[in-house]
């Protein structure tokens, strides 16, 4: 709650609380007789036109409160966007939210997949800390594996504070649309702070697929071959329309795209064709990748129509917000909750192309990790502005607190840190960033873990008991394995890496004592709720 201080013509001295009662307490006595009336009534009218002006003061500053807009795209990777090099792919909203923001290029996700990065965007907290630490409800654990990775949680603990409870308590109106994937019913959205929500549930890809009829058990279609990402955004401007105008908001749209099934907008896919067509010749080029294998280019006429179809909805949620006036006192974050999948297991691979970065989605390689991250904060941010320093996504929860006027919670957002130093042009200074992912992957990752500090960088590979270290700086897409050439700094990081699990209470794979390489899968059996 914010205390105004008002100087009135009817009192030299500061009101405070309640200025009603101040004004009227304030006003002089009236004198007996006509005269005394008159007195009276001109001090009521002074105080009446001062209340109403009071009024019209209080309701310019809530129309002035930060209010916010959060894009979360599925299984975006860095390289998927113009403004980070993508030639294929055209994406000219996204690009405009750059030039009128600030574009990070070290922007970081906590995890290589979904579920865990989603819960640290929501908490400020590290995955080891919420103990979701694997897409949910995860691949589980089979004969076939070397090791057994650890069991973590199937849902959002109700016991964490989300970055929506922090702000409701601050009288925002919260709403929530597209994927959640942090549990099943009872651990919804609307079960952590969301005033509404439209289409999040336990899923990690959309039902039925992007075109209607789907089978979203919070969301039914409007009409036959209704697109996914059309309602989203058709919901989202509905509530940008109908909201409460005195209350500040966030506004939470929460893409299925570009998650499998890669199913082409129609709307473009054309365009794409012929332009593939065009641009490219002869099969797509692969690489291997340890024991899977990574597209080498980017090329896919599907996946470029789902992009464009997320490119469209930002232009339109953007230019609504422009429409209502609230371009200016609304924050805009766009990211994604893990690199785009180019790697499969075996002679597979993805529909996506991450170049330069090494991998994919599931990978602790800089294509698994690192995503396009934009943020436009009115009257903060610099139009067309680039931060270099590493950020992570732990770090939108106490920099939304700091944009919004509300003071820091670092018992909450324990790993997060504001990026408002950063937002105003300060890159100074360095942090260490961690990662842990003790679990197997159908991109053909294995368990392990890294740590960045500076420009270095350290993967422990569990399943494999090796690591590798590489100068990000000289080395973007981790090629040249300095291990060996620089065993002090290699040593270095491992024990740092160490120390931070032990802190954390990091859960570690295990061998696994049935191990039969050639087993069958046996079906995963889901955790117990907690």
């Amino acid at each position: 709650m914010r205390t105004f201080v008002i100087l009135s013509p009817l009192s030299p001295e500061p009101r405070t609380k309640n200025p009603a009662r101040n004004a009227l307490i304030n006003a002089p006595l009236p004198a007996s007789g006509l005269q005394g009336i008159l007195v009276g009534m001109s001090s009521l009218f002074r105080a009446f036109v001062f209340l109403c002006a009071l009024g019209g003061f209080l309701n310019t500053q809530a129309a002035k409160q930060t209010n916010f807009l959060f894009f979360l795209v599925d299984d975006m990777g860095w390289a998927d966007i113009g403004a980070n090099g993508s030639k294929f792919h055209e994406t000219p909203n996204i690009d405009g939210l750059a030039a009128s923001g600030m574009r990070f290029t070290q922007g970081y996700a906590a995890c290589p997949v979904c579920s865990p990065t989603r819960a640290s965007i929501m908490t400020g907290r590290h995955p080891v800390r919420v103990d979701i630490t694997d897409w949910i409800p995860g691949q589980g654990n089979r004969s076939s594996n070397l090791m057994l990775h650890p069991q973590d949680r199937d849902n959002l603990a109700h016991e964490e504070v989300t970055i929506a409870e922090a702000l409701k308590k601050h009288d925002y109106q919260t709403f929530f649309a597209g994927k959640w994937h942090l549990g099943s019913e009872g651990h919804w959205p609307t079960d952590q702070g969301f005033d509404i929500n439209i289409g999040g549930h336990h899923r990690g890809s959309p039902p039925g697929g992007y075109y209607a009829p789907w089978t979203n058990p919070v969301l039914k279609s409007k009409k036959k071959g209704e697109y996914l990402t059309e309602r989203l955004t058709e919901e989202s401007v509905k509530f940008l329309s109908e909201r409460d105008k005195d209350k500040p908001f966030l506004l939470y749209l929460s893409y299925y795209n570009i998650h499998t099934p890669i199913q082409a907008y129609k709307k473009r896919i054309e365009h794409y064709n012929a332009k593939a067509q065009k641009a490219f010749q002869g099969k797509t080029p692969t690489q291997k990748e340890h024991e899977g294998n990574s597209r080498m280019r980017q090329d896919n006429a599907a996946l470029a129509s789902m992009v464009a179809a997320v490119d469209d909805s930002v232009g339109t949620l953007l230019g609504k917000l422009k429409e209502l006036k609230l371009d200016q006192n609304t924050v805009v974050i766009f990211f994604s909750d893990n690199g785009g999948l180019s790697t499969l297991q075996g002679n597979r691979f993805g529909p996506g192309c991450n170049l330069p970065l090494r991998a994919s989605k599931g990978w602790l390689y800089e294509g698994g990790v690192r995503e396009p991250t934009l943020i436009r904060a009115p009257g903060v941010t610099k139009p067309g502005s680039v931060s270099h320093k590493p950020m992570v996504s732990m770090d939108f929860f106490p920099t939304m607190l700091e944009l919004a006027g509300l003071p820091s919670q670092p018992k909450l957002h324990a790993d997060g840190q504001s990026l408002l130093p950063q937002l105003k042009g300060n890159d100074s200074g360095e942090r260490t960033l961690y990662w842990h992912y003790p679990h197997y992957h159908g991109s053909a990752w294995k368990p392990g873990a890294s740590i960045r500090e500076g420009d270095w960088k350290l993967i422990e590979f569990y399943h494999y008991g090796k690591f590798e270290l590489y100068n990000l700086a000289n080395d973007l897409g981790e090629q040249k394995n300095l291990a060996q050439s620089n065993p002090k700094k290699a040593v270095e990081l491992r024990a740092k890496l160490a120390a931070w699990q032990k802190q954390l209470g990091a859960k570690m794979p295990v061998p696994n004592p049935d191990h039969a390489p050639n087993a069958n899968p046996k079906p995963r059996k889901p955790n117990k709720k907690k």
